[in-house]
């Protein structure tokens, strides 16, 4: 069986427990997904299951992929992952895996997702440097970033050091996320927390290892 599935967040929202308790929790709409592609050792060197999630029109999707998914009769989709399966040689192309056949109330599950694009941020806000000395006739320099080289040797700044640039927008992952409910109905899943990325933005849903069955 596979081990994750795309889907859709949706957005944050509160949950209500039979006992009262309320919980912030984040709705992601999560498959169904179709197995579009089953890869093993011998003809790839790896083993995958490639998933595929929403489907598009033939106007927008490239001759390749157009031509990788006709050539099993499936319908065209607008995204394609590899994810981990505990049972490769189980699963068979044109499979439709829902939200209800993966992940159970309680698993444990790290979400995959895009981080919001902030544009382009200074040191103090990219990376939370404590800034310059506020008095002592510091002028105006209470957030730069201070000295970045190291004189004639090497003469240069090293690749890597952490300066202003451009904040977010990247590939994130919020691990050990708790799984509060389900919809199996709408296909919802409900995890305690916040997860990366802006509202209708794709993840990932993956079950952590020790929860793979």
């Amino acid at each position: 069986m596979l081990n994750a599935l795309l889907g859709t967040k949706l957005g944050m929202t509160q949950y209500i427990h039979d006992d009262g308790v309320v919980s912030a929790v984040t709705a992601i709409e999560v498959g169904p997904c179709v197995v579009t592609q089953i890869k093993n050792t011998v003809k790839d060197g790896y083993e995958k299951i490639q998933i595929g999630y929403k489907e598009i029109s033939e106007k927008k999707v490239s001759k390749p992929e157009k031509g990788h998914l006709e050539k099993n009769n499936l319908d065209l989709f607008k995204y394609l992952r590899e994810v981990d399966s505990a049972e490769p040689n189980g699963a068979e192309i044109g499979n439709v895996v829902t939200v209800s056949q993966i992940f159970e109330v309680g698993d444990v599950v790290d979400v995959v997702g895009k981080s919001k694009g902030k544009g382009f941020a200074g040191g103090v806000k990219r990376w939370h440097f404590r800034g310059g000395p506020k008095t002592h006739g510091q002028g105006d320099k209470w957030r730069a970033p201070g000295s970045v080289g190291q004189g004639t040797t090497p003469g240069r700044v090293r690749k890597g050091k952490k300066m202003a640039g451009h904040m977010g927008a990247k590939r994130s992952t919020e691990q050990g996320i708790k799984i509060v409910a389900i919809d199996e109905d709408r296909n919802l899943l409900f995890v305690r927390g916040s997860v990366p990325g802006a509202a209708s933005g794709l993840v990932l849903v993956r079950k952590q290892k020790r929860n793979n069955k």
